[in-house]
């Protein structure tokens, strides 16, 4: 089978090491990694996938995920040569590949309102769609009116309105396994100006409480209902705490930052003991917001 994927006309690496494309910097070897640069290599790798019984999982930017050292069976799509955005009046029209802080900056641009939210957000187009990122109260579902998708069985569709099914971190594509192709924003004309100072604000924001100097898989936990993740953390005593490689930012006790030479495992392990001492001391479930796919190292 392996001679048979190589023969394909897309370039397909074998036992690739995905902790070379996470923001973790940890993460188990692909079976086979691809790259796809167009519609038509994309529906070939899925087409090749389903006549093979092979599982696909498509990533993205690789931002708000884990991968177990384990890695993943099957084949690996990642969709960062999908960068094309268009801008049509108020609507920008973006592949999922596209990074969301790149069209937060052509709306800015464009004079266009409603995204400056996402103006620090690492995460591509489609991860943001996947789990419907937010920040500073805003979130993607409400300037997302239409994504266009593969679904599972190969078949291309569009959909828009009540049907994205957004909730908090969660859309349709969770629901229906598809591969984002291209989201549709629609946003409000605003001051140029007053868009960038606001854009400006938030990446202020971010420099001063996250810890972006250190590999991390972003913000780990959902908030729960009536509390704030990272005060629920200090108050567990838990800041700073390291496992392995992995240790809870000094700066945000919601981030888990790799001092250099962490593992998945070391994420995951301090990912539980957060969630049971908060259980334990509070009564809190700590539900994650992190992605976490792949297998575990024999």
């Amino acid at each position: 089978m392996t001679e048979t994927i190589l023969d394909l006309p897309i370039k397909i690496k074998t036992n690739e090491p995905l902790s070379k494309y996470t923001y973790t910097k940890t993460g188990g070897p692909a079976d086979f990694l691809a790259f796809p640069a167009t519609r038509s290599e994309l529906l070939e790798l899925v087409q090749f996938a389903r006549q093979h019984q092979l599982p696909v999982t498509v990533l993205g930017n690789a931002s708000n995920l884990i991968i177990k050292d384990g890695g993943i069976r099957g084949l690996v799509i990642m969709l960062t040569k999908f960068v094309n955005l268009e801008v049509h009046d108020c609507t920008i029209v973006a592949q999922a590949g596209a990074a969301i802080i790149k069209v937060a900056q052509a709306a800015s641009q464009a004079s266009l309102t409603g995204l400056e939210f996402a103006a620090g957000i690492p995460g591509s187009v489609g991860g943001a769609t996947f789990m419907n990122a937010g920040a500073y109260g805003g979130e993607v579902a409400n300037v997302i009116t239409a994504i266009e998708e593969i679904l599972p069985n190969g078949q291309l569709v569009t959909i828009t309105g009540d049907d994205l099914n957004f909730g908090y971190r969660h859309s349709v594509v969770q629901d229906n396994h598809g591969i984002v192709l291209t989201t549709t924003f629609s946003l409000q004309p605003g001051i140029q100006p007053d868009i960038q100072d606001k854009m400006d604000h938030f990446n202020q924001l971010r420099q001063q409480k996250q810890p972006l100097e250190y590999p991390s898989c972003g913000s780990v936990f959902k908030r729960p209902q009536g509390y704030y993740t990272g005060p629920l953390i200090i108050k567990a005593g838990l800041q700073g705490h390291i496992i392995g490689g992995a240790q809870v930012s000094m700066k945000h006790a919601g981030f888990i930052i790799n001092l250099g030479n962490a593992t998945a495992t070391d994420y995951l392990q301090l990912i539980a003991l957060i969630q049971k001492t908060v259980h334990d001391k509070f009564g809190v479930n700590l539900e994650t917001e992190v992605q976490i796919i792949g297998e575990d190292k024999d």
